[in-house]
C-alpha cells in the first residue's frame, strides 16, 4: 500500500546502522488538517533504509515536504510472547513548497462574460 502525506518537517535524525547490512535514518514531520472547524496537528515518524536514508540530505528543519510511504508491518516473537510492530517506511520525498493558490474566477462572471465561439466549432469528440 502507497500513501503520500504532506507536512512541516521538525526533525532528522542521524543514520543508524543496525547491522552490517542493513541501515536506517529517522524523520518526524508535523501534519495538520481541519475537521468541523478545528485544526488537528499530528507528529509522525516515517524512516528510510538503505539507500535511501541520504535523500534527507537535502532538506533542512521547517521545510515543507510530501512523503510518498508505504506501511509495513511485522510480527515478532520471543519467548513465548508475541508482539506487533508498524513502520512507515518512505521511499520518496520532495519539497512541498507552497505555492501561491490558484486564483477563483469572479463571482460575478457570467456566460454572456465569455467569448463567443466560432460558428464552425463542434465540441463533440465524434
Amino acid at each position: 500500500m502507497n500513501f503520500e502525506l504532506e507536512g512541516t518537517l521538525i526533525e532528522i535524525y542521524k543514520t543508524q546502522d543496525i547491522s552490517s547490512t542493513f541501515k536506517k535514518r529517522e524523520f518526524v514531520i508535523e501534519h495538520k488538517e481541519e475537521s468541523g472547524g478545528r485544526e488537528f496537528i499530528n507528529t509522525i515518524k516515517f524512516q528510510t533504509v538503505q539507500d535511501r536514508c541520504q535523500t534527507l540530505d537535502s532538506f533542512n528543519i521547517n521545510d515543507r515536504v510530501k512523503v510518498s510511504f508505504s506501511i509495513k508491518g511485522r510480527r515478532w516473537e520471543k519467548d513465548g510472547n508475541v508482539n506487533y510492530f508498524n513502520n512507515l517506511e518512505a521511499w520518496r520525498i520532495e519539497s512541498a513548497a507552497q505555492t501561491a493558490p490558484p486564483q477563483a474566477p469572479p463571482e460575478d462572471l457570467s456566460v454572456d462574460d465569455l467569448p463567443p465561439l466560432p460558428e464552425d466549432y463542434n465540441d463533440l469528440p465524434f
